[in-house]
């Protein structure tokens, strides 16, 4: 099922790179216009704080609220891991 646009060009922008990295969107109504749900589901990744944001219909500023969302997804711990991969697999010598 296909989403709708965001009306803010930056949020909207924002959105669709929380997708492309793996991230759930949840539409909902009133002054919360959805949800951005954390493709791992990682119960230590800092209690939960970054797993679940929410996307604001009218934020006061879009371009911070866009680059909000951006960090949330960049600063994913469970994400950070696994692109390190497996613990150990320093070549040191």
């Amino acid at each position: 099922m296909s989403r709708s646009r965001h009306l803010k060009k930056e949020v909207e922008d924002a959105l669709r790179y929380a997708e492309s990295r793996g991230w759930r969107i949840h539409e909902s109504g009133g002054h919360c216009w959805g949800k951005i749900y954390c493709p791992y589901n990682d119960a230590e990744c800092r209690c939960g704080e970054f797993c679940i944001v929410s996307v604001w219909c009218t934020p006061k500023n879009p371009t911070n609220h866009a680059r909000q969302l951006i960090r949330v997804v960049d600063n994913c711990t469970a994400r950070c891991d696994s692109e390190s991969g497996p613990e150990g697999t320093d070549s040191e010598g």
